[in-house]
């Protein structure tokens, strides 16, 4: 599934490349065929689609392009700069005693040639520092003695992550990479790679932030919700979902965040990205897709909801209930619970029932009730007055009276306006179901 994290990290790259006029490259890291799956590539496609981020170039796939990497590790191994190596974990624990340890340099001058099981090392200096220019973190210095030789190609002939990304990048003529700062550990490495396989500038590098939960954990697939399909699904609306993206570690201009995507893309610099971690507030997410739903014409409002409706469900009539649910959803998804009982007899909730049906006065109050709505004006005015005053009748104030007509017309104690949501099911469908009820309860 598609990481919040990524889609976040793919909206900065899409929003930069827009605000420079660039090209936004995409490139499918399928290397590990342990870990690659078609219909997840195609997950990663549809999920930036949706986001509004089609691409300019690509998609490009690294299962494809085992050529190019394969050239770049035979310039690095002429150069000599990278060396073969037979050494596995259990060897290099046997040898030095701990489990800890990085890559001790054992096969560095054994002179071993290619061979199956043979992985490829980069011959990392003994000395010195690389330097990272990083947008967002500055120039964070890392010393080549703590680099130890690192692999770049796999004893089966598979060109590892670094390798094959820093090739791309070189061939694609790659400018900027803004990716997770999980990866500015890999930097350095990446910039070896780089001045061993070209004289070119190496790309500006702007590592933005992680994303936590409300402990302050890194987000996890294993116990975080992080899927952007399941957002999607859950509907949660594309422009609310981008927008809050954007503004986690960065925001636009002022004191306003919902802002539009092309004022997001005029405003947006990399240097203005925060490098602390960015909270990832569910709660801020809702409240931004209740924001985008309010702000929607009716019309667009009922085209959004069309894939969570009941294909039977008539139209014209869910038309006339968007008024009273359009500023009471939060997601597209609380949609149907809201509106279904307009199309069929709904299910009664039975706590709901056990909390406003029981007093003496309801089964008697339901047949005013009924009686009177049989003959006033069909329209909510006339209905409120009429409850409020068959209420009082009952010494029961309006808001105690409508609790069990809306139980017994909805099934539930939460919904849109009642007297509105009468008004839409029409006069003899109300009556009969306050007669069901009246039924259920002498009955009792």
């Amino acid at each position: 599934m598609f990481h919040v994290g990524s889609a976040r990290s793919v909206l900065f790259n899409y929003v930069f490349a827009r605000s420079q006029g660039g090209t936004f490259v995409l490139r499918i890291e399928d290397t590990d065929t342990a870990r690659n799956e078609a219909e997840w590539t195609d997950g990663i496609m549809s999920a930036m689609r949706w986001l509004g981020c089609e691409w300019d170039e690509g998609p490009y796939f690294q299962s494809q392009r085992s050529e190019l990497y394969a050239a770049a590790a035979d310039r690095i191994v002429a150069q000599g700069q990278a060396y073969y190596c037979d050494c596995t974990r259990d060897a290099l624990v046997a040898r030095t005693g701990n489990q800890q340890l990085g890559y001790d340099g054992f096969c560095r001058d054994r002179g071993l040639e290619s061979a199956t099981g043979r992985a490829l090392r980069f011959r990392v200096p003994d000395v010195g520092t690389t330097v990272v220019v990083d947008l967002i973190r500055g120039t964070p210095t890392f010393e080549l003695s703590t680099i130890e030789d690192f692999i770049i190609v796999r004893g089966n002939g598979e060109a590892m992550f670094l390798l094959a990304n820093v090739a791309d990048d070189i061939d694609m003529r790659i400018t900027h990479v803004i990716r997770g700062e999980e990866h500015l550990p890999n930097t350095p490495k990446a910039q070896l790679l780089w001045q061993a396989l070209t004289d070119r500038p190496l790309p500006t590098w702007a590592h933005v932030p992680v994303l936590v939960n409300e402990k302050r954990q890194k987000l996890s697939k294993r116990r975080d919700k992080v899927a952007l399909e399941q957002f999607r699904d859950e509907g949660f609306v594309m422009p609310a979902m981008r927008n809050y993206l954007m503004t986690l570690g960065w925001a636009p201009r002022g004191d306003v965040e919902i802002v539009s995507f092309e004022t997001m893309i005029s405003q947006f610099q990399l240097s203005d990205v925060n490098s602390a971690p960015a909270f990832f507030d569910i709660k801020k997410l809702s409240a931004f897709n209740g924001d985008y739903i309010r702000a929607m014409s009716p019309d667009e409002f009922a085209a959004a909801c069309e894939p969570w409706l009941d294909p039977l469900w008539d139209r014209t009539v869910f038309m006339e209930m968007v008024p009273l649910i359009q500023t009471r959803v939060v997601t597209l998804a609380d949609v149907p619970a809201l509106v279904s009982f307009v199309f069929g007899r709904p299910e009664t909730d039975e706590a709901a029932w056990a909390k406003t049906m029981t007093p003496d006065w309801v089964a008697g109050y339901f047949a005013d009730v009924a009686a009177e709505f049989s003959s006033i004006a069909w329209d909510a005015d006339a209905l409120k007055e009429c409850v409020e005053r068959i209420g009082l009748a009952h010494e029961q104030k309006l808001g105690k009276a409508q609790a069990p007509i809306r139980v017994s017309v909805t099934g539930t104690t939460v919904g849109p306006p009642l007297f509105e949501a009468l008004v839409v099911l029409g006069r003899d469908e109300v009556i009969d179901r306050l007669h069901a009820t009246t039924k259920r309860l002498t009955a009792a």
